[in-house]
């Protein structure tokens, strides 16, 4: 298995690299421009002034692939939840690379503060990244039918949520 570690800037490369294969061939996210290496490390950047995780799997010194949270909006109340996203290299997927990511990063976010985890998944036929969310506990939301429109047709978006941590069991302020 691969190791999970924060990731680095020297990883921005491998980053920039897996995200634009998604962006150019895949459904799992509705951007249809591949970011630049400067627009990457910009966000990976604002993911870590806030205390939150960007970790990378890691295999022989190649990038598998990453994952992160970020707030699930800007507005304060929603400061205890989180949206995930994982990407994996091309090749990498139905090796668990994807479970031990998402492992890692629930445990992260747990210790960031997060106490509702938010799965966003473009395409409602990405079974990959449903399923591994639901090994990961996570439970169905709800679809969005037709919100996105990417290679020419219409896609749905999955939602679907963990409570991480004391979850709502106890106001965010109290001490643990």
């Amino acid at each position: 298995m691969p190791k999970i570690r924060t990731s680095n800037e020297q990883d921005l490369p491998a980053i920039t690299a897996i995200y634009a294969h998604h962006v150019l061939n895949g459904t799992g996210t509705f951007e249809t421009t591949a970011p630049t290496q400067d627009e990457m490390a910009a966000r990976r950047a604002d993911v870590l002034s806030k205390g939150l995780p960007y970790l990378v799997a890691e295999k022989d010194g190649r990038v598998l692939g990453f994952a992160y949270c970020n707030w699930f909006k800007p507005r304060p109340a929603y400061r205890y939840s989180a949206e995930d996203s994982i990407y994996l290299a091309d090749g990498a997927s139905g090796k668990g690379v994807g479970k031990e990511l998402l492992q890692a990063l629930v445990a992260h976010a747990e210790t960031a503060g997060v106490r509702k985890l938010i799965a966003v998944i473009g395409d409602s036929a990405n079974q990959g990244s449903v399923g591994v969310h639901l090994t990961m506990g996570f439970t169905h939301v709800g679809v969005l039918k037709s919100c996105g429109w990417k290679f020419g047709k219409w896609l749905d978006v999955v939602l679907m949520e963990k409570a991480i941590g004391l979850g709502d069991t106890t106001s965010p302020e109290l001490p643990a």
